[in-house]
């Protein structure tokens, strides 16, 4: 019997590029990365557990707004604020006016205030019976309670106690929870479970067409493990972030959905690389440190733009929005450490297990025939010719799909990139009829208890009076408010305004009301709208509210007022957000292509992408369409918290794909120096890949359209919309024909032509 003594690991050489270097450390080290890999996985484990657990809830507001200083003003200087909570008590028989129901309605009113947490509690009854608080039909009415505290306090304290209590009812009343805090109180839950739900779905769902694409199991499960390895990771880094600030329950949500998605796509496009270094030849060693080398650094710019893009919502004082920065930038280091430091390790061990069965057959031949480990730790040397070699040794194969469609949308660019871009404005046209609004009880399936109990409120009572808007002053006299509160009850969409000169409807004054609740270092006014105006637009409202000119120096505030402040500081800071991200990623692509031009044309084309995406949104969310099949209930608006955090995702993602594409377009500029083939050859490079990755986030995204909270919804469907239409018609048609267009501008200032080619020419 002969056997065959493997020969010892020949060192890497000294020079070559940095991440080069670094892939054959990883190789020779893969048993220490290994283990400290699995030590920081599990390290990482115990501290996203008490992440998860750290995560706050959080509101819509915008502080040291004018609405923002008007609350703090009615606390300080008047004992009160807006309510929290509403309680809506039906009579069993008869109306709410009954003598008996209206002793139990006194005493639950009284029961709920000396609830524990409970600052205030009002009712029909307590307030004299006002017929804002009383619905038509005499059947209902309502219950008000304020409840100071954060959003963490008020929901995750009071609420669980409160609510059970109350509604319990009796013989004689029927009691309902609802108001804007028992919203949302209900919708973290059913969010989690929505992006649990979909996570159950897609993980199976992602192994399956990654075995499909890759037709190996190991090279299946790796990239999905990578994924796990991006979440956990990305959880834990925000334990210390915890420590300093407060982070939304929701951006939990976001790591997941984008934990598993790039986690897949980074790892994808390290495993595509090393499968074509194995197949020039190169051993095992020098491919994981091809692959490091090339699809490494694309993974790093790919990593710096997405996180560059989510880093502009620090610009925005708002910490519901800020958390998802954070969680998007956790994740994406867990990524880009999963598949740059981790990965390589993973295939410097078990990385025939990655390769195509006839590509494994391949190396086990040559290995035979070497008579060594294929572990070698050099640069491998490369046949004269082979499978998936291009000329000249060349880095790409030339022929096949994406070579020869590259080729005809280059051959007629005006044509293709002409077509393909009215195509997507027709996508995109929807956006021009944006209307952003406020989110309200309808986010909630209708099958959810706060939403029914506001469905009865927005039908049944003629006013809003738990979402009064309050106008308070510091210098006026009581006695000084009679004429600007009947000039107040005159606006389209006010049902009454209570004030201490008593309550105003048209403006006639209609009774005394409750002047003693009024009381206090100045005086304050309640104007209460119709359900119509508030269902309307209470923004609208507000501005009108704010246009009538007083008597005296006033803060306007209460729900409505939080609301247009909060939307208003949101679109008003849109202009610079778009500065910052445009800014951010123009430099990290002219940092990876030095061209002036390509980071433009890239800009424009994700553009486009996020219009489609917008355009969508509009189509869908706002207008109502396909309602009846993702089951949700259209507003005629949109809130802009979460298309703006979209925004910003998508455009990452967007940049994602682009450098992806232009990494190999630009590296074989720089081996021939022709442009047209450059494109092609990258194209068919690297297009497949980014086709099934773009398709496997997609469809990773679009697990969500399943969700019974309409915002993971929207999240799901748009952000499935910019991944597939980014990855199909914007990197097959659009950047082709544009590069053609564009020629040897593409590369300015750094050049027209690429080393090899100039190399060529001087021997020449």
């Amino acid at each position: 019997m002969v056997t065959t003594r493997a020969r010892p690991a020949r060192q890497a050489p000294a020079g070559g590029p940095p991440l080069r270097r670094l892939g054959f450390l990883l190789v020779r080290r893969r048993r220490l990365v290994l283990a400290l890999a699995l030590a920081v996985l599990i390290g990482a484990g115990v501290l996203a557990a008490g992440a998860a657990s750290g995560l706050s809830l959080a509101r819509f507001e915008a502080p040291g707004s004018e609405s923002d200083r008007a609350q703090a003003e009615l606390v300080e200087r008047f004992g009160t604020g807006s309510p929290d909570m509403i309680f809506l008590v039906t009579a069993r028989g008869g109306t709410v006016d009954d003598p008996a129901v209206e002793a139990a309605g006194r005493e639950l009113t009284e029961r709920a205030g000396r609830h524990e947490g409970v600052a205030e509690s009002a009712s029909y009854w307590t307030r004299g019976k006002p017929a804002t608080l009383r619905s038509r039909d005499g059947r209902h009415a309502l219950i008000v309670v304020r409840i100071p505290g954060d959003a963490d306090h008020v929901r995750a304290t009071v609420l669980p106690a409160l609510v059970p209590e109350i509604t319990r009812g009796g013989d004689l009343l029927e009691v309902r929870a609802g108001g804007g805090e028992e919203v949302f109180r209900e919708a973290v839950p059913l969010a989690r479970q929505d992006f649990v739900r979909a996570e159950l779905v897609i993980f199976p769902l992602a192994f399956v067409l990654l075995w499909l694409y890759q037709r190996r199991a190991m090279a299946a499960l790796v990239p999905i493990l990578a994924g796990v390895y991006a979440m956990v990771v990305g959880l834990a880094l925000l334990s210390g972030v915890l420590l300093f600030t407060e982070i939304s329950t929701f951006a939990l949500n976001l790591t997941l959905a984008m934990g598993l998605g790039l986690g897949i796509d980074y790892c994808l496009f390290v495993i595509q690389r090393f499968r074509e270094e194995t197949r020039r030849g190169a051993d095992r060693a020098a491919a994981v440190a091809g692959a490091v080398e090339h699809a490494g650094r694309t993974v790093l710019f790919s990593g710096l733009t997405v996180a560059s893009s989510l880093a502009v919502l620090f610009a925005l004082p708002f910490d519901f929005l800020r958390s998802f920065a954070y969680a998007g930038i956790a994740v994406v280091l867990g990524g880009l450490v999963a598949a740059v430091i981790v990965l390589p390790a993973v295939l410097a061990t078990i990385g025939g297990t990655m390769l195509p069965r006839r590509d494994e057959a391949d190396r086990r031949d040559r290995r035979e025939r070497a008579g060594g480990h294929g572990l070698a730790g050099g640069h491998g040397r490369r046949p004269a010719g082979g499978h998936g070699q291009g000329p000249a040794g060349g880095q790409g194969p030339v022929g096949g799909f994406w070579h020869g469609l590259a080729t005809r949308v280059m051959r007629r660019p005006l044509v293709s990139g002409g077509l393909a871009t009215v195509l997507l404005l027709v996508l995109a046209s929807p956006f021009l009829g944006l209307r952003f609004g406020v989110a309200d009880d309808r986010i909630l399936p209708p099958e959810a208890s706060s939403r029914q109990t506001q469905e009865i409120i927005r039908q049944t009572f003629p006013a809003e009076e738990t979402d009064a808007i309050q106008l308070i002053s510091t210098t006026a006299a009581p006695g000084d408010v009679s004429a600007y509160a009947a000039s107040l009850s005159r606006l389209p969409g006010v049902a009454q305004v209570d004030s201490a000169a008593g309550s105003y409807v048209s403006g006639t004054r209609v009774g005394d009301g409750d002047p003693a609740r009024f009381r206090g270092e100045g005086t304050w006014l309640s104007v209460v709208p119709s359900a119509a105006a508030l269902a309307d637009d209470p923004v609208r409202l507000v501005e009108a509210v704010r246009a009538v000119p007083p008597p005296f120096e006033v803060l306007v505030g209460g729900y409505p007022a939080e609301l247009a402040d909060y939307r208003a500081s949101v679109v008003d800071r849109l202009p610079l957000l778009l500065a910052l991200m445009l800014g951010v990623t123009f430099a990290v692509l002219f940092l990876m292509t030095r061209s002036v031009i390509i980071p433009i044309k890239a800009t424009i084309l994700n553009v486009l992408s996020l219009g489609v995406m917008f355009g969508a949104l509009v189509w869908i969310f706002q207008d109502g369409n396909l309602s009846g099949l993702l089951g949700f209930t259209p507003t005629g608006t949109l809130d802009p918290s979460i298309p703006i955090l979209m925004l910003c995702v998508a455009y990452g993602l967007s940049m994602d794909y682009e450098v992806f594409l232009l990494s190999r377009i630009k590296e074989e500029y720089d081996r021939t120096g022709d442009t047209e083939s450059a494109v092609a050859t990258g194209l068919q490079a690297g297009a497949p890949l980014i086709t099934a990755a773009g398709g496997i986030l997609a469809l990773t995204f679009a697990a969500y359209a399943t969700a019974s909270v309409t915002f993971v919804q929207m999240l799901g469907v748009g952000m499935a919309v910019a991944v597939l239409v980014d990855a199909t018609v914007i990197r097959a048609v659009l950047v082709p024909s544009l590069m053609r267009l564009a020629g040897p501008l593409n590369w300015w200032p750094s050049g027209t032509a690429g080393p090899t080619a100039r190399a060529t020419t001087s021997a020449r």
